[in-house]
């Protein structure tokens, strides 16, 4: 098992691409801590987990609070001892309407910017800031961040990227090198992953739209939408001890988009 004897908090894990990351933990030997707002959704995940003979714990988690991301690093450390893996998984999309346009920036309003930034790149920081005193009590261990090719490269509105999304998930970009400039000489990675077009609750409105699914495919070189799972196993591999002289890196994970 390529995560056993480690313990994860997963930020915005209840569902999606966050769950099946909590899921595949799991299975490959970690105790998960899911953090989210969804407690329903949450608290069925970990019985599920638990009923599959894994180890979960659901906890309320704000990502923009900062005493709650406490609580939730505190519970991680107090029912497992430790605290390996942090993933910053949680975050927010910027198309507020079921057109394929992303408002441009002239038409972005200041709520919908603050808003976005608030959980997208706040809530890494607040996430990042409450596990590193855990990281370095256990030793080191490894934070993802989950970005988007929106933080690689300018998106169109056309493309459901506004200018609001694609600056939060730079933002993470530059945030996951500093932290693994500052932190690596203590055994703390950092490193993002930058998703493509995935099938998530995200991006389930804009896909929905006639030609969106269409266009997208027609787009990635590997001519289909990825899935969790396709984000999972590359979140799982840098996490384990496998990446283990990766830190400040990018995994792209796009179908080739980016490659064009």
């Amino acid at each position: 098992m390529r995560l056993e004897g480690k313990v994860a908090l997963i930020s915005g894990g209840a569902r999606g691409q966050g769950a099946a990351e909590a899921r595949l933990f799991a299975r490959e030997g970690a105790a998960v801590v899911i953090g989210d707002i969804l407690d329903e959704e949450g608290l069925k995940l970990e019985a599920e987990i638990r009923e599959l003979g894994g180890r979960a714990t659901y906890v309320h988690l704000d990502v923009t609070d900062p005493e709650q991301w406490e609580s939730a690093v505190n519970r991680a450390v107090g029912e497992y001892g430790k605290l390996d893996v942090l993933v910053n998984n949680a975050g927010i999309g910027s198309v507020q309407t079921g057109g394929l346009d992303a408002p441009k920036i002239d038409g972005t309003p200041t709520e919908l910017w603050d808003r976005v930034m608030d959980v997208n790149s706040k809530g890494v920081f607040l996430g990042t800031k409450a596990a590193i005193p855990a990281l370095r009590a256990a030793g080191g261990g490894s934070i993802v961040n989950i970005s988007s090719i929106a933080g690689i490269v300018g998106l169109a509105p056309a493309n459901g990227a506004a200018a609001a999304y694609a600056s939060s998930k730079g933002s993470v970009r530059l945030l996951t090198k500093s932290t693994a400039v500052q932190y690596g000489a203590e055994g703390i990675r950092c490193n993002s992953v930058h998703p493509g077009f995935i099938e998530t609750a995200m991006t389930e409105l804009r896909l929905s739209v006639p030609g969106a699914r269409e266009q997208a495919i027609a787009e990635t070189p590997i001519r289909r939408i990825g899935t969790v799972d396709d984000i999972a196993n590359g979140v799982l591999f840098l996490a384990s001890d496998e990446s283990s002289f990766m830190t400040g890196s990018e995994l792209v994970l796009d179908g080739g988009w980016t490659a064009q």
